[in-house]
């Protein structure tokens, strides 16, 4: 039975056609806003406009592909491939179908693609020409693998055009986004029907964006930041601009000639976006809102970028795993350069400050995020030992430490579980050790953040070593082959073993390691 067109007489057991009449997906609200607005443009990728009715032949036809290849709901489609128009299409086949879409980080390293592809098992993989190298160093394990291109588009005129008859859960899994993890291998969370939805709607109600209005997706489609607002946007009658990447003629151009709700801004290219706008003398014509992520951006660039735009930046705290939540409502009003970064809660959410046995803590007292709400994803995929973890209590526990303020407000302390922010990438230290760790010359090693005026924070690393002719070329190169390049230390300082800074218990203290980049003495650095 299709969701949406008519119920099966069969079913007349008055709670399952309750059950039935509350039920919304990603699939049914899209084909709704098709519906209503089938002129209506729908996604624009370069000189190629489709309409609501032109993408939603599309993603029939797609999804009839992917059905043909023998795919149930639940089973994965790993995709490999940029931001393009298709992508889009793939992943709205996949939620009329029930399947999962595992997106894949193309700016990993080949052995760490390989663990996100053998984590989710998926049955079928798609990739993009400008991806089939990286696929072709990947075991793929003998699946079935269709490309992109003419043969894909061969296939799509061949296949039909009508709705997937598939009654979809809405808490099935939609989508997979790997996140680095604190043991050094990504984790898949499972995002589903039910959040992305949730995710929608609270993004209308706590940010100044409405239904139709223009998005760009610029950021990887594998990442959230792109991911949300596209589905957003699709659910709701709007417009996708899908960018390839960080793209300054394309982005300079759409802020003077498009209406646009959110632009998202990453540390590491906001600088370049001023001096673009200023160098063209660039007039925007609407911009609703900017920014993300404003505790990694240099304050005067706040207020210089807010000011060319003419709009708020907004001083956002969400994750992969909760959406926007748990605090991004807070606006910082053009021009202006911010006295405080402490955020106002998400809506719709619960959240608590714990300490370490799980006790709420007073304000003024630091404590761990742990949050309850309907944009909560479903769960890292196969990881029963993080999930038993990190939802103890019937609460996720974020890692992040906030204190709560007499006026209502959170203000960011530090992580619990450490990581380092670059460029809107998260990076665990544990992923760059271990690779450092593994060379036989290297007796100790730890990895820590430096603040970076362009990505926000970037990794820098301490080693001991068994050898003094062990050189810093050489541990570039091995994480150079087994890491991905925004994951690379940017400097490596080679210290005894006994400088490292130890709490009683033997933990390495990072923040101190931290106060020496800032200061710029490494005691008993050896050169």
């Amino acid at each position: 039975m299709l969701a949406g067109q008519g119920v099966d007489h069969a079913m007349t057991d008055p709670s399952a056609l309750i059950a039935t009449a509350g039920r919304a997906t990603v699939g049914s609200l899209f084909r709704d806003r098709v519906a209503s607005h089938p002129g209506r443009a729908a996604v624009q990728d370069g000189d190629k406009v489709l309409t609501y009715a032109q993408l939603n032949d599309r993603v029939n036809r797609t999804a009839a592909t992917i059905a043909a290849q023998g795919l149930k709901p639940g089973e994965r489609v790993a995709l490999l491939a940029e931001n393009c128009a298709e992508y889009l299409e793939i992943k709205l086949a996949c939620a009329k179908l029930g399947v999962i879409l595992a997106c894949q980080n193309w700016r990993l390293a080949p052995a760490e693609v390989q663990h996100c592809l053998d984590l989710v098992e998926p049955t079928l993989v798609i990739v993009s020409p400008r991806h089939s190298s990286l696929l072709g160093q990947i075991d793929t394990h003998g699946l079935p693998v269709l490309s992109l291109g003419d043969d894909w588009e061969a296939a799509l005129a061949k296949a039909s055009n009508a709705e997937p008859g598939v009654e979809v859960d809405p808490e099935a899994g939609l989508v997979i986004l790997y996140t680095s993890g604190t043991t050094g291998l990504p984790k898949g969370a499972v995002i589903s029907h039910r959040a992305e939805v949730a995710r929608a709607m609270l993004m209308h109600v706590d940010l100044p964006i409405t239904p139709g209005d223009t998005c760009v997706a610029w950021p990887p489609l594998y990442h959230m930041g792109a991911s949300d607002i596209s589905l957003a946007t699709l659910m709701t009658g709007g417009k996708v601009v899908v960018l390839d990447g960080f793209d300054l003629d394309a982005m300079l151009h759409l802020i003077e000639h498009e209406r646009l709700a959110w632009l998202v801004l990453m540390p590491g290219m906001i600088d370049r976006l001023i001096e673009g706008i200023k160098a063209r003398d660039i007039k925007p014509r609407y911009v609703g809102a900017c920014g993300a992520m404003a505790d990694l951006v240099p304050t005067h660039q706040l207020a210089e970028i807010t000011s060319l735009l003419d709009a708020p930046f907004i001083n956002t705290f969400g994750s992969t795993e909760t959406g926007t939540p748990p605090c991004t409502t807070s606006l910082i009003p053009p021009g202006t350069i911010p006295d405080s970064l402490a955020k106002m809660r998400s809506n719709f959410v619960e959240l608590r400050l714990l300490d370490e046995d799980g006790n709420d803590v007073p304000d003024g007292e630091p404590g761990e995020i742990a949050l309850r709400g309907p944009t909560m994803f479903s769960g890292y995929w196969r990881n029963p030992e993080a999930n038993a973890k990190d939802f103890r209590d019937g609460w996720f526990h974020m890692g992040d430490v906030f204190v709560r303020l007499p006026d209502g407000r959170y203000q960011f302390v530090d992580r619990a579980k450490y990581m380092i922010k670059s460029g809107g990438e998260n990076i665990y230290p544990a992923e760059i050790e271990r690779i450092l760790l593994a060379h036989e010359q290297v007796a100790d090693a730890a990895v820590v953040r430096r603040a970076d005026d362009r990505w926000g924070e970037v990794p820098v690393a301490f080693i001991a070593r068994k050898d003094k002719a062990l050189a810093e070329d050489e541990l570039y190169a091995a994480c150079r082959q087994a890491l991905a390049g925004f994951k690379q230390p940017k400097a490596i300082h080679f210290i005894a073993a006994e400088t490292f800074p130890r709490s009683v218990t033997g933990k390495v203290q990072r923040h101190e390691m931290e106060a020496w980049l800032t200061s710029g003495k490494v005691p008993g650095e050896d050169r």
